[in-house]
């Protein structure tokens, strides 16, 4: 009876340790699942909207463009991987992609740090024209996968 219980522990740890394993190979997307605002807004409703918020929308609106940006010639959709374009899933397109996203992420970093410090100082309504630029921005990339 001990051992059965012995054994049949064992083929359950490997069982979930080969569950668990993750697939070095297996393609990631390409744009991050991040890149994406929650709602797009209009003049009235960010001239309602305290300097705070709108620095947080400014700031979300950054992030989102430089996450897709780099990829506009690939495509503009998050999910879509190297391979889903055609492009080889070998180590070496991984390694390029992994540095990509990487340098992306180092970026936002300091940016958010710098946006955080000196965008309070500007003016209110340049920050919400900055914004529905933004947005039209991103708008405009959704249309262009469409071409």
């Amino acid at each position: 009876m001990k051992g059965k219980i012995i054994f049949y522990s064992i083929c359950l740890m490997l069982a979930s340790s080969g569950v668990m394993a993750q697939n070095k190979n297996v393609a990631k997307s390409i744009i991050s699942a991040k890149a994406e605002i929650k709602s797009y807004h209009s003049q009235t409703e960010l001239q309602a909207m305290q300097k705070g918020e709108l620095l947080d929308l400014y700031i979300e609106r950054i992030n989102v463009l430089v996450k897709i940006l780099p990829y506009i010639a690939l495509t503009t959709n998050q999910g879509v991987t190297i391979t889903d374009l055609g492009i080889p899933n070998d180590s070496k397109n991984r390694k390029v992609l992994e540095e990509q996203s990487k340098a992306i992420s180092d970026f936002i970093e300091k940016t958010n740090e710098f946006q955080r410090k000196i965008t309070p100082y500007s003016d209110t309504n340049s920050l919400i024209a900055s914004i529905l630029f933004y947005e039209n921005t991103l708008k405009a990339l959704h249309e262009l996968e469409s071409l």
